[in-house]
């Protein structure tokens, strides 16, 4: 089945409005969306929602209802993506990115560790996650400065995508560490990766959607969540990660846009977790909150 990328073509101060339009109406869903430039000198940029074939129909008619009213002379465009692995083709020879102590590098990149970092080698694949998104590369930062300021005696990564966060977690911290997703693909390639960086005990990979698993009572509670996913389904099991965390623990979240962080805090401190620290990159925040 094809991605298909419905977007309108306007200015840049347009764009921006309508993209802050896209994120109110698809707030609750996981379309993708995005402004690009594509032409600095004469001002064009494109704002973008991306979906499945079998999406488009209801997401074109719900992106033309919400425009109807100030931007009804803009016409929605379409555009059929072909089926390439995005991930893998974008990531080629990207250089490392540095987070705190930690350099995330493919395998390319083996050389250019310098002493004294935290070195994490993974290369483009199928899951998510390599450092070089903001919400990634906030977290490593996060996780290096909780260890510096709380106990952590066992962790929990939930949503590991590409396991870059697990590693990180187990490679600073040297304690248990339980990471999970609902992709049984990601699993697996976050269990290769762990192996690839030289973690072969300490750290377990477990299948599982949300917190609907036994793997979470057998290993929890923990004293640290990470957890970088969306804002939505970060603020629907706000009570599950609360549940699942130690007295005196830390939640470290991300996937979070910056406009979405106001939202996501009133969920944990509904749960009366407090908030400790926020960091901002690229748009993103990784919020830091304690028990």
């Amino acid at each position: 089945m094809s991605e298909i990328r419905l977007f309108v073509t306007t200015t840049e101060k347009q764009a921006a409005a309508v993209l802050d339009v896209m994120s109110a109406i698809f707030e609750e869903d996981d379309y993708a969306i995005a402004t690009m430039e594509i032409d600095e000198k004469r001002d064009v940029w494109e704002a973008s929602v991306y979906m499945m074939t079998d999406e488009e129909e209801s997401v074109r008619s719900r992106l033309a209802q919400a425009l109807e009213v100030e931007f009804s002379h803009l016409p929605i465009e379409r555009e059929v993506l072909p089926d390439v692995d995005w991930i893998a083709k974008s990531l080629e020879g990207l250089a490392p990115v540095r987070a705190g102590r930690f350099v995330i590098h493919g395998s390319h990149d083996r050389d250019k560790v310098k002493p004294g970092e935290i070195a994490i080698e993974i290369d483009a694949g199928q899951a998510f996650g390599t450092g070089h998104h903001g919400t990634t590369a906030g977290c490593l930062e996060m996780l290096a400065s909780v260890a510096r300021s709380r106990p952590v005696r066992n962790a929990l990564d939930l949503g590991t995508g590409s396991g870059v966060l697990a590693i990180a977690a187990w490679k600073l911290l040297h304690v248990p560490v339980l990471a999970t997703d609902i992709d049984p693909i990601a699993t697996r390639v976050a269990a290769d990766n762990a192996r690839r960086n030289g973690v072969v005990t300490g750290l377990t990979f477990a299948t599982a959607p949300g917190f609907h698993s036994t793997t979470f009572s057998t290993n929890g509670p923990f004293d640290l969540i990470i957890a970088n996913i969306l804002a939505r389904p970060l603020m629907k099991m706000a009570p599950q990660v609360v549940a699942n965390l130690a007295p005196g623990g830390s939640v470290i979240l991300s996937g979070i846009l910056a406009e979405q962080r106001w939202k996501v805090l009133a969920a944990y401190n509904g749960q009366n977790l407090k908030h400790a620290r926020t960091l901002w990159r690229n748009g993103w925040v990784t919020i830091h909150l304690t028990r």
